[in-house]
């Protein structure tokens, strides 16, 4: 489960930040997860019914409901689901109720899509990243370091445990898998980019993306219960390491 803060972090201090996916890393995964952040319900965005769009209302709104995401965000690692009220991610926010349910509508629908926010607004980060990057090895590198929870407490690695603990109906199912698979796919590109260049071993591709998400998701665990084993050891040294000796070309010492 991916994660990430929500500040943006300069990528050389280990940016872990997880608003509109980036084009050309994945497809169907993606037009899932865009339209889960559009409503995630179903419903289309409200702004399409109206005929003309005044710009600058326009950011203004986007701006206020980028603020009613990340204080929802927080609100939920902080409470949890079973206790939150509407009332209190306003309060976070700086906002009315009102400004939130209409951000938001209705609380059975808030969690997918503040996860579905969160994540593209991280896939747009590391995107803007990995264009930066010289190497399919630093970009596994920056995939790595934005998958993983920072530290204990991570608030939105809490947000995946808490909306993966409820109960979702198919439609809703459809909207995690589309989140889990968009980072599956983006860990392929980064291995099929460097498999193509001679810098990555011809590995089975999906075979290896299961391995490691599923590495990287255990050690996200630990990190998210405070294990004493990382304590003083780098969880994402130890996690890059892995995956590098996989990748090895068995051609290089």
């Amino acid at each position: 489960m991916p994660t990430s803060e929500t500040e943006r972090t300069p990528t050389d201090r280990a940016p872990s930040d997880r608003a509109v996916p980036a084009e050309g890393v994945s497809g169907t995964a993606d037009a899932e997860a865009g339209a889960a952040y559009r409503s995630a319900d179903g419903s289309a965005d409200r702004s399409a019914d109206l005929p003309l769009i005044d710009r600058k209302r326009q950011r203004s709104g986007d701006e206020a409901r980028g603020r009613a995401m990340r204080a929802a965000i927080s609100v939920i690692a902080e409470k949890g689901t079973a206790a939150l009220r509407m009332s209190d991610i306003a309060e976070r926010a700086g906002m009315s109720t009102g400004h939130i349910l209409y951000h938001f509508g209705k609380k059975d629908r808030l969690l997918l899509e503040v996860l579905a926010w969160s994540q593209a607004d991280l896939w747009t980060r590391y995107q803007e990243a990995a264009d930066q990057a010289g190497s399919p090895a630093e970009k596994l590198d920056l995939f790595v370091r934005f998958y993983l929870p920072r530290h204990q407490g991570d608030e939105r690695y809490a947000l995946w445990t808490q909306v993966l603990t409820q109960h979702h109906d198919e439609a809703g199912r459809r909207i995690l898998t589309a989140l889990l698979d968009g980072w599956d796919e983006r860990l392929e590109a980064v291995v099929r980019e460097g498999r193509e260049l001679g810098q990555f071993a011809d590995v089975d591709l999906p075979e290896f993306t299961i391995r490691a998400v599923a590495m990287l998701s255990g050690l996200s665990e630990d990190v998210m219960f405070g294990r004493s084993r990382w304590q003083h050891t780098s969880v994402h040294a130890f996690a890059l390491s892995a995956l590098e000796r996989d990748l090895r070309p068995t051609s290089r010492p």
